[in-house]
């Protein structure tokens, strides 16, 4: 068996309600065992067979998802042993109490190297960005993660589908 984290997109805002005991039901529906949803706000952890790629997996959770709750899904699936090396890396003070420890799952290379083509424009101090490993790594200040030019730049319609982000604490309570 092999343990995965399903990080969805954007369900519990803009309209699309998921509760976490349907999300665990479609998951052992789905034949994955160790199903346990980690806040409301899309993280499942789970394992699936290992014989089953990557590929499918996502694939047949994203179409379940579709089918149950009727919205275009689209998760970023990573590995526990990912996970951790994503934590394990964020290359900030994370426990700065005026910042918001930022991991941005970017799965598909080019949109990571898209975004952090921002960083060599961007103000270290409002936009503190780094690469990581299928992440960018941002820590803005609290309260400003939806005004920053980079935040603007996170928001546009072509990284939907192809970003999810959680803060690094959420990060954590996953792990636990």
């Amino acid at each position: 068996m092999t343990e995965y984290i399903a990080l969805l997109r954007g369900v519990n805002v803009g309209g699309i309600t998921v509760k976490s005991a349907d999300l665990r039901d479609l998951f052992a529906g789905l034949g994955f065992e160790g199903v346990r949803t980690v806040l409301a706000s899309g993280n499942v952890v789970f394992e699936a067979p290992s014989r089953d790629s990557r590929t499918t997996v996502k694939s047949r959770i994203e179409q379940g998802l579709r089918d149950r709750f009727g919205y275009d899904a689209w998760i970023v699936l990573i590995t526990h042993a990912e996970l951790e090396r994503a934590i394990d890396a964020f290359p900030f003070d994370a426990e700065d109490a005026d910042r918001q420890p930022w991991v941005i799952f970017a799965p598909d290379r080019a949109i990571a190297d898209e975004l952090m083509g921002f960083a060599d424009q961007a103000d270290p101090d409002v936009d503190p960005l780094a690469a990581g490993d299928g992440v960018v790594y941002w820590n803005p200040v609290k309260g400003t993660t939806v005004d920053t030019p980079f935040a603007k730049l996170l928001s546009k319609a072509k990284y939907k589908p192809a970003t999810t982000n959680r803060n690094l604490r959420t990060l954590r309570k996953i792990l636990v």
